[in-house]
């Protein structure tokens, strides 16, 4: 075995016996608790024949042939961009290829050598992997702490950008956006928000909800959650825009979305606007697992304060995690444990979706099951 090898297996004993282990599972006939399909758009045969009559409109190759630059840009694409653009209420918006691109395009080339990061210890992975990219000083505050915030926005240099989250990944709760705004503002640092789990739930996100996005220096929306398919957007200026068409390199050198998937996000946007029955009963469905959770004081758990999709009950270790997932598995829930590195160690948790298309009946038999596992702990 060479040493590489021996490297790589050894790091794996040792997520092995860390209980954080990854592996790939396959689709499977549980009931959905862990998807982001949060308003059903994924499975909804509605949209897939509005795919299909889009598809049908247009003619157009299997694949983009290039990158946007090069071969790969559509009248269709920067048409599709336009309409985004007004439907989340932003001066322009460029596509990328997936929320991981997009995070990574902008925070890779925007902030410089001698500039300054500023994010939430809880923010997602590709927004922190973009930020090692820039050069830049990078800090993060404790989250959702606006004294933390400020400390770290008095010791910045140089253009500073604030990053958060409207709703977090692995928390489900939301941040006080409009005091952060107001914060970043009295410093003149930027403020850039990932919308990505609020869209859908939030309509158009939190930001356009709250009436802030003349404020907001860039958003990233995403499509593969609530909206059903896949690709994402960042929104902001138009001379953002152009700055990221010539230095975002997750842009620049990617060969461009095909078709379908264009016509997928065109689709599924269209349907975000005229569709709220989804949206009425996700909210029913998020009130009912909330009233329906039981923990009592002497829980060795806690239900992580949250009016998102994404409901969490921290149990403070990947074994407790990872066999109260499998036990809730083996009564018919698809439900995850999330474990170290992806939240903090001693934060281990299962991670509950809400959708749609969940039952009261579903919901109701979740939310009893894992009252008695917790209670009996």
């Amino acid at each position: 075995m060479t040493t590489a090898e021996n490297h790589i297996r050894a790091r794996l004993t040792a997520r092995q016996q860390a209980g954080s282990y990854r592996s790939l599972k396959p689709e499977n006939s549980l009931v959905d608790f862990c998807s982001n399909d949060y308003l059903g758009f994924a499975r909804s045969s509605v949209l897939k024949n509005n795919i299909a009559a889009e598809l049908n409109k247009h003619s157009s190759l299997n694949g983009a042939t290039g990158s946007r630059l090069i071969s790969g840009n559509l009248v269709y694409t920067e048409f599709l961009e336009r309409e985004i653009a007004a439907l989340f209420n932003s001066e322009a918006a460029l596509l990328f290829n997936s929320g991981y691109d997009a995070n990574l395009g902008l925070l890779s080339s925007l902030p410089q050598r001698g500039d300054t990061i500023i994010n939430d210890e809880l923010i997602h992975a590709s927004i922190i992997d973009g930020g090692r990219l820039s050069n830049a000083n990078r800090y993060t505050f404790k989250h959702n702490d606006l004294v933390s915030l400020e400390a770290k926005l008095q010791r910045a240099k140089g253009i500073v950008y604030v990053v958060i989250e409207s709703v977090y990944s692995m928390d489900g709760d939301t941040p006080p956006l409009a005091e952060i705004l107001t914060l970043t503002e009295k410093y003149g640092a930027n403020l850039i928000v990932d919308e990505a789990h609020a869209v859908g739930l939030y309509k158009t996100g939190i930001v356009t909800n709250l009436g802030l996005q003349d404020r907001i220096f860039a958003r990233t929306v995403t499509f593969g959650k609530a909206l059903g398919c896949h690709g994402a957007v960042i929104l902001g200026s138009n001379l953002l825009r152009q700055y990221l068409i010539n230095f975002a390199r997750s842009f620049i050198y990617t060969t461009a979305a095909p078709f379908h998937q264009l016509a997928g996000i065109k689709a599924a946007s269209d349907m975000l606007i005229n569709e709220a029955i989804e949206t009425e009963q996700l909210r029913k469905n998020i009130a009912l697992f909330k009233q329906a959770i039981k923990l009592t004081a002497d829980s060795p758990c806690n239900l992580i304060e949250s009016d998102s999709s994404i409901q969490c009950i921290v149990l403070k270790s990947s074994q407790k995690a990872t066999d109260t997932a499998a036990e809730l598995q083996r009564a018919g829930f698809d439900v995850r444990a999330i474990v170290s590195p992806t939240v903090p160690q001693g934060s281990e948790r299962i991670r509950i979706c809400l959708h749609s298309f969940n039952t009261t009946g579903e919901i109701n038999l979740l939310a009893h099951k894992i009252n008695t596992l917790a209670n009996a702990s």
